[in-house]
């Protein structure tokens, strides 16, 4: 009940800060004309959206996949597309780096994963340059700019479930 009534809170919150209205300019979203096929609706991409953006600050558990035991990368990803999408991932980041389809970075959209290195990392991107991941031993799920720090020297691959 608890984590309901909190999602329910953040999604609001989360729907407002996605769609805010801000005199910053923003960076310019792929077309909705993507070549990419993919397994979810846009409805569906954006719950996952919202969805991972609830968990952020939920602690890193080596081979966690849930709220309460806390999470690694893939099961971060597991966890949100299972729950929200109904949709059932391969476990390791080895495998997710060749789930579904391949995107060009140009094609991004939220719900899309982001695979790092030689699958050593992964996390769902959310939109504007963003993504969320649960990052190391001893961290907790958080939000990253892709182009800052550490993540924008990392090669990255995307892939649309």
């Amino acid at each position: 009940m608890h984590i309901q009534k909190s999602f329910c809170v953040f999604s609001a919150a989360a729907a407002l800060l996605l769609g805010g209205c801000s005199t910053a300019p923003r960076a310019p979203e792929p077309s909705a004309a993507s070549t990419v096929p993919s397994r979810l609706s846009p409805e569906q991409a954006t719950d996952i959206t919202i969805y991972a953006l609830s968990l952020v600050g939920t602690p890193y558990r080596y081979g966690g996949n849930t709220p309460d035991a806390g999470f690694d990368c893939s099961g971060l990803i597991g966890y949100v597309y299972q729950n929200r999408a109904g949709l059932k991932l391969p476990r390791t980041v080895a495998q997710l780096q060749s789930a579904g389809q391949a995107v060009p970075r140009e094609e991004l959209r939220s719900g899309d994963l982001v695979v790092f290195g030689r699958g050593t990392h992964a996390g769902i991107y959310v939109g504007e340059g963003r993504f969320v991941h649960a990052p190391s031993s001893g961290g907790e799920v958080r939000l990253n700019p892709l182009d800052s720090g550490y993540w924008a020297t990392q090669k990255m691959a995307f892939r649309r479930p």
